[in-house]
């Protein structure tokens, strides 16, 4: 089902990177777009995501083609603004344990396979392509260097495009709590905040992260979810040539805009517990042990230090693929929900907007639909 051509009104709910870039793209198209978040923009992943910009390693044929999508459009704004210190292309290493699960040489010839631009080198040889490396770190079987690799601070870039936004004559409205899908028979109508807020709408984008399927829920639908606790720590600045994102065994590492680095590893979300009250709960053990192992990987193994660090949900669909598009049976209630928010956020607010706006669907997005989640009827 698609929603009617053209809606004179929109509401986005969600001011992360989704939420924030489809509105965008509403505005570029004319139509008359509210952005409604919980608090402030970026207050959630997408606050505190690697945002390390890629399509390496196994996924599925249409995820890797959505994800080129993607890098190609921050290809065009880093054309765009070349000497931004929030967004860089300068390549992404990743080398694997040094046991019988590492895949490096059955990942290079997949990559190599697709088209996708990946050099091996052995680990005397890495430091020479991606400065910053202590090479004794890398184990055996190598490295993998792919060229057209980035990063993106997304808090960053959701201020460049809230900006953008408004001037379109977008508007935003923070810390609204909680908001809510008003449907009436078949259709959305409208949406309201928690203070009692409302705003007619002729369509709506459900962006609101890993809120998103207990919302979607609130309908009688169902979106599968998987998602875990993430967490980011981001060092204080630190002189050091590293300019690549790294993918290693126990460390993942970026640069920040301000000179530090952004670390997450998946042991070091797996020990964020919880406290009776229900908020999160992160050893200090957990967070030295992180710093420690990323001045491992770094040339001079360099003393880090702690700026901050954030923790909360990562959405993460229940089969792993991205959630894009409108909700079956209810007309122009849209939504995203997906892992990889840095890598697709450009590209899927553009065919959201596009789709919101035409009623078209993409093709881009054709596997990625919420209904695949619908048992089949009869």
């Amino acid at each position: 089902m698609n929603a009617s051509p053209k809606p004179s009104k929109v509401v986005v709910i969600g001011g992360g990177i989704f939420g924030v870039s489809t509105s965008v793209h509403l505005a570029r198209l004319g139509i008359s777009t509210v952005l409604v978040n919980d608090g402030p923009l970026a207050n959630g992943a997408s606050g505190r995501s690697l945002a390390w910009l890629n399509s390496a390693r196994k996924r599925s044929d249409a995820y890797h083609r959505l994800r080129l999508a993607g890098i190609d459009r921050y290809r065009t704004l880093a054309a765009r603004y070349p000497d931004a210190s929030w967004l860089r292309f300068d390549g992404g290493l990743t080398w694997d344990a040094d046991d019988a699960g590492n895949e490096i040489a059955e990942m290079f010839d997949h990559e190599c396979a697709l088209g996708y631009h990946a050099q091996w080198f052995a680990p005397e040889d890495v430091a020479g392509v991606t400065p910053g490396i202590d090479a004794d770190a890398v184990t055996p079987q190598g490295a993998i260097f792919n060229p057209g690799e980035g990063w993106v601070d997304l808090p960053s870039l959701i201020d460049v495009l809230a900006r953008e936004f408004t001037s379109l004559g977008g508007e935003i409205v923070t810390d609204a709590g909680s908001a809510t899908v008003e449907v009436e028979g078949a259709r959305v109508c409208g949406v309201t905040a928690a203070d009692g807020r409302r705003w007619d709408a002729e369509s709506i984008l459900l962006a609101a992260g890993a809120a998103v399927p207990a919302i979607v829920a609130e309908t009688g639908q169902e979106i599968k979810d998987a998602t875990p606790v993430a967490l980011l720590v981001r060092t204080k600045p630190v002189r050091h040539p590293l300019k690549a994102v790294l993918n290693t065994p126990r460390v993942a590492i970026r640069p920040t805009p301000n000179g530090g680095f952004a670390l997450d590893s998946a042991w070091s979300e797996e020990e964020v517990g919880f406290k009776p009250d229900g908020s999160y709960d992160v050893r200090q053990s957990t967070l030295d042990g992180l710093l420690r192992e990323a001045s491992k990987v770094l040339e001079g193994n360099p003393v880090l230090e702690i700026e901050d660090y954030g923790v909360g949900p990562k959405p993460i669909p229940g089969d792993g693929e991205p959630v894009f598009g409108e909700l079956p049976s209810i007309w122009g209630y849209f939504v995203a929900f997906s892992h990889s928010g840095a890598t697709l956020g450009l590209i899927a607010g553009e065919l959201l907007a596009d789709e919101i706006a035409t009623g078209r669907r993409h093709p881009l997005l054709a596997d990625f639909r919420p209904e695949r989640f619908s048992p089949p009827e009869g």
